[in-house]
């Protein structure tokens, strides 16, 4: 029936004089050549040209991929010290010195993207029930702990700056503290030994409650690239990891830090015009630099659905949360290209697509569908074709294509427009891996359909 009158309307919209015109041309001007239509094609029956799949998509299809994801970085991230000069295995953990690092891969193991990662293989493993993310994960993060207790055991004779856990032993950002810490965290309360990880998580944590710079406020901050400014992306480098702490210590001194800090970035950096989050913040600049980079919006996206996940049923504060996701997700969800995928700047459709964004999207929005804070009809679809869309970004590999590699603050487009993408951004893997794991969920919860060649949820 819609398809029926559709053709209707348009008949109706050609007026008489368009009528006439069609009486008087070969009935082959009905038809269009296209591909996957031919010229016998009739209107009704053409077949869309979609640029990315738009189909049905089952679990077994996001498992496929992120197995090779899994099967990639297994391969390219090795859990082995060896001798820096030699690159020969260190065997014993008692054997290991000045001289003594990571064996290379294509990633580092400890790093904030790595954090995210370990994070993406916990929720596959939970979402499919395939204990070899899990194992990935947890046994990184446990050789970590080891290596870092036999430095820290040593360190009168050996200063931490030369070890190859100096990040462990004495954080100097948030970046190397918040994200590894959550995904310590979550490692910690999926079976990992506390031995090897507590003492990590506790040290990351002190780190962010007592040594990052602040501004006289109290709010977390840097120095650079100009005096007391705030990074978006500082969100997700610390507030997940203090809302974690605070369900596993049952302290709420942690929830309570995490939703200041949160409410202090919120009203410098959130624009209630666009519903979107600028990427940074200087104090005394007037007017801020107002540049809305996707990966960052997605560390704030993600902060808020982590923090929305971690606080108690009805704690104080809940509410903001939840507002402001209703009102960050829509604002993305306009600004989304036709191919699934949201562009490197946010709001201008010239500058390129990026894949770990995206990921980033698409995971929020099925993990606020799955636990009721989204409704699944308006943005399941919006989660699924940006699935649909990043999952042509894996490679037969495993590799992520299309990432924005490591990315400060800018005060011009051109610094956004420009920024590098490859295969070894680190930052593209976490994120596809969490958004696999929760549209997994929401398939198994939300089946969907395709009516008048448009994707419905069924419920």
């Amino acid at each position: 029936m819609m398809k029926k009158n559709l053709l209707r309307y348009g008949f109706r919209c050609t007026g008489w004089c368009g009528v006439l015109l069609l009486l008087t041309v070969d009935m082959k001007a009905q038809y269009v050549t296209t591909p996957g239509n031919d010229a016998t094609t009739p209107l009704h029956l053409m077949k869309p040209d979609y640029t990315i799949p738009y189909g049905v998509t089952t679990p077994v299809m996001i498992k496929a991929v992120l197995d090779r994801i899994y099967h990639y970085l297994d391969s390219v991230t090795p859990m082995l010290l060896v001798d820096e000069e030699t690159l020969s295995p260190v065997t014993a953990l008692s054997d290991a010195g000045p001289g003594t690092i990571f064996k290379p891969g294509d990633f580092r193991l400890i790093s904030y993207e790595w954090g995210v990662t370990y994070c993406g293989m916990l929720e596959a493993a939970a979402a499919t029930g395939d204990r070899a993310y899990k194992t990935y994960a947890i046994d990184r993060i446990q050789f970590i702990g080891d290596v870092a207790a036999h430095y820290r055991s040593r360190l009168k004779e050996l200063p931490g700056s030369i070890t190859p856990v100096r990040s462990v032993l004495d954080p100097h950002a948030l970046d190397d503290a918040g994200a590894i810490a959550f995904a310590m965290i979550k490692a910690l309360r999926a079976g990992a030994k506390p031995a090897a990880v507590r003492p990590m998580i506790e040290r990351y944590i002190d780190y962010i409650l007592t040594k990052e710079f602040r501004l006289t406020d109290g709010t977390l901050a840097r120095n650079r690239p100009q005096p007391n400014t705030l990074w978006l992306d500082d969100l997700y480098m610390s507030l997940p990891a203090l809302a974690q702490m605070g369900t596993l210590t049952h302290d709420n001194k942690y929830f309570e830090e995490a939703l200041r800090q949160y409410r202090q970035f919120s009203k410098r950096m959130f624009n209630e015009q666009n519903q979107l989050y600028m990427h940074g913040w200087v104090q005394d600049m007037d007017p801020h630099p107002s540049f809305y980079w996707a990966r960052a919006n997605g560390w704030a996206l993600m902060t808020k659905v982590e923090l929305l996940d971690a606080l108690p049923d009805n704690y104080p504060g809940r509410e903001l949360l939840l507002d402001r996701l209703k009102k960050h997700v829509a604002g993305l969800t306009s600004y989304q290209d036709k191919t699934g995928l949201w562009h490197q700047l946010i709001d201008r459709n010239d500058a390129y697509l990026e894949t770990s964004a995206t990921a980033i999207y698409a995971y929020c929005i099925a993990k606020a569908i799955n636990r009721g804070w989204l409704d699944a009809k308006a943005y399941g679809p919006v989660a699924l074709l940006a699935w649909n869309a990043v999952s042509t970004k894996v490679t037969a590999r495993g590799q992520v294509a299309g990432t924005c590699v490591g990315t400060g603050m800018g005060f011009d487009p051109a610094f956004y427009y420009y920024r590098p993408v490859s295969n070894f951004a680190a930052h593209g893997y976490g994120p596809v891996l969490l958004a696999g794991a929760e549209m997994y969920r929401l398939l198994q919860q939300h089946p969907f359909e395709i009516n008048d060649s448009a994707v419905q949820m069924i419920r």
